[in-house]
């Protein structure tokens, strides 16, 4: 039997249509559409929908979609009583529980038909949005906010949120970091989420075992601890001067390297240009500056590029997104990537089952008495 580096590190675990990446060569791709073709060109509607058939939407196509998103934003009732029930709870913990009980209120929950499952994908993409938002709003005394039809599910995601119905600048930005942070093959979370599947357990585990996965620091909670490094620091200056000090004590600086990645990281590029963009629409041009001097001090200093963590950092903060529910929003983007990955299982399936390599004492060992152990 083969074995396995640590972490499964270059293992082939699947086949899969639905992402492309090329770490030395900086390269992601939906589908065989680039990530900067998308980014600047589709919207996440768009993309949820190519994640899950391998194709653009045409005109009608793209239209039913959005009016399947629109009309699952709601949320049941119960789900409603657990938001106010805990509002000094960590948000993700709070998203990881509603969204398993969006399993027990849905009636077709435990339908396995591919129709059933396409319609409970859209579900999830639609409601983890309405999760996460009207969380924010009960546990600060807040009113929540009904949803816009015709609003988009970004912009949507950001009125329920802030109250406040976003300029297009705003929405775009939004919209894209939303593509960005769609898909990105089998990271932990997905993975998670395509182990679950497996067992042929119902897609509502499979996205609650996904978001267990993202709820960890070495996946999830970069872009958190990324803000508050800044946020931090009164200055560019002292930004550039904390970094070098964590580097040069071996201490980690958040929102650089990739375990996939040898170069920069392609959703980076554009995470970059929006915060500076929205750096300066809202106030908060000093984040960026601080962003932009501490990724080339670390770039000159160890050689590490940014992630799609680091600058997506000042982004949210700039929207006005709390902190603590940075790695929430992250969920409520990958999501669609998630949900693809998990019809994929379905529709080719095999029960995930590694091997490990044993290192533990040889089979034959003697059994001692309990009075004589020691």
């Amino acid at each position: 039997m083969s074995t396995a580096g640590a972490g499964l590190e270059g293992v082939v675990a699947t086949t899969s249509s639905i992402c492309f990446i090329n770490g030395e060569a900086g390269v992601l791709s939906y589908q065989g559409f680039n990530i900067h073709t998308l980014a600047e060109n589709a919207t996440f509607e768009e993309v949820v929908y190519l994640l899950w058939h391998g194709k653009l939407p045409n005109e009608s196509e793209l239209k039913s979609l959005k009016s399947e998103l629109t009309s699952e934003r709601e949320l049941p009732a119960e789900v409603i009583g657990f938001l106010k029930s805990v509002p000094k709870a960590t948000p993700m913990d709070v998203l990881r529980t509603a969204v398993s009980m969006l399993g027990l209120f849905d009636p077709i929950a435990a339908d396995g038909s591919d129709e059933a499952n396409r319609t409970k994908a859209v579900k999830l993409v639609a409601k983890l949005p309405a999760i996460v938002s009207n969380f924010d709003r009960l546990r600060n005394g807040k009113d929540i906010i009904a949803a816009d039809p015709n609003l988009s599910h970004a912009a949507n995601f950001l009125y329920t949120l802030n109250g406040k119905r976003p300029d297009d600048v705003m929405e775009k930005v939004f919209d894209v970091a939303l593509i960005l942070h769609a898909d990105h093959e089998l990271n932990a979370s997905t993975f998670a989420a395509r182990v679950t599947a497996a067992t042929l357990s119902d897609i509502y585990s499979a996205a609650t075992s996904a978001i267990g996965a993202l709820k960890g620091p070495l996946h999830g909670g970069a872009n958190e601890a990324v803000v508050r490094m800044l946020l931090a620091s009164k200055s560019p200056e002292e930004a550039v001067q904390k970094a070098k000090s964590d580097l040069a004590n071996k201490v980690k600086v958040p929102g650089f390297g990739h375990r996939v990645y040898r170069v920069l990281d392609p959703r980076a590029v554009h995470l970059k240009k929006l915060s500076e963009e929205l750096g300066k629409r809202t106030g908060h041009g000093e984040l960026f500056e601080k962003s932009a001097r501490v990724e080339k001090a670390v770039k000159e200093l160890k050689n590490l590029n940014a992630n799609v963590d680091f600058y997506s950092a000042s982004t949210y903060y700039s929207l006005g997104i709390p902190v603590d529910i940075f790695t929430p929003v992250f969920a409520v983007s990958r999501i669609a990537g998630w949900t693809a990955h998990i019809l994929e299982q379905y529709r080719n399936n095999r029960l995930i089952r590694p091997r490990a390599d044993y290192t533990g004492a040889p089979d034959g060992q003697t059994w001692i008495p309990l009075e004589a152990r020691r």
